[in-house]
């Protein structure tokens, strides 16, 4: 079994790598043992809304700290030598204790969101959780997201970008691996966003309407993600499944036992 460390290493160079890093996230064992077990897996995301939501509780930090640890926990044991990055929402008030915290439980990258908070007290957020992952001593990946682009809808899309754009630098400046910025991004927007911030520092996510992984690749995006759309990838197949049965139907043809 590699050690924390190993793993804390991996998962950086995977962000580093000239190939593009593709993470499906997960929010239980059991999507984690079904993602770790495809082929072309190289690295494990949760997803703090679809665990949350698997647990009854609202997206946005509702969910108690400890239960997420714990189910991040769970998950990273269940991942084995993959290297495992945990959504950990804002850090719960206390960023660099759940940083601190989740690589106890074999965490060894995270996202921290800034909600839009002042910009100095996202830079503060940072610093702490680089710090957490210092003193422990892994070198973890830290992945710092921007809500800019969720938020900005009513304002003017240059100054979103260049909103955004002074956050990346920020965070990076902080110790950031890299910087998130998820929303409906276009070409041009991420190509900006990459060319302020640097080649294989920019994470996207991957939701109805996104640009393609193949130019995600050619302008130098470092990892897309998909959070909480696996889990409705999954969620549809159930309601179609319940749909198809109710109508007289069954289980559909080329349904595979993956539990």
């Amino acid at each position: 079994m590699s050690t924390t460390t190993e793993k804390a290493r991996l998962l950086r160079d995977l962000h580093a790598a000239p190939e593009l890093l593709l993470v499906v996230n997960v929010w239980d064992a059991i999507t984690t043992t079904v993602v770790a077990n495809t082929p072309g897996t190289r690295a494990i995301a949760t997803a703090s809304h679809g665990i949350a939501a698997a647990r009854g509780y609202e997206d946005g930090e509702n969910i108690p700290r400890d239960e997420m640890i714990a189910e991040v926990g769970l998950i990273a044991r269940t991942a084995g030598d993959l290297p495992v990055t945990a959504d950990l929402e804002g850090g719960y008030g206390d960023p660099g204790g759940t940083v601190a915290r989740a690589v106890d439980v074999g965490i060894v990258g995270a996202n921290l969101e800034d909600q839009m908070k002042p910009l100095s007290d996202s830079v503060k957020a940072v610093e702490a959780a680089v710090t957490a992952a210092e003193q422990a001593g892994v070198p973890f990946a830290l992945n710092a997201r921007t809500d800019a682009f969720l938020r900005g809808a009513d304002r003017d899309p240059e100054d979103v970008l260049a909103d955004a754009i002074e956050r990346g630098r920020a965070y990076l400046d902080a110790g950031a691996t890299n910087f998130f910025a998820p929303g409906k991004l276009d070409e041009t927007t991420v190509g900006r966003l990459v060319e302020a911030l640097g080649e294989r520092k920019v994470n996207i996510i991957g939701i109805p309407g996104s640009i393609s992984l193949d130019a995600a690749q050619r302008l130098g995006v470092a990892r897309v993600s998909y959070g909480p759309w696996s889990q409705n990838v999954a969620l549809t197949a159930l309601a179609t499944l319940a749909e198809d049965v109710y109508a007289g139907g069954g289980l559909p043809e080329g349904t595979r036992k993956l539990n």
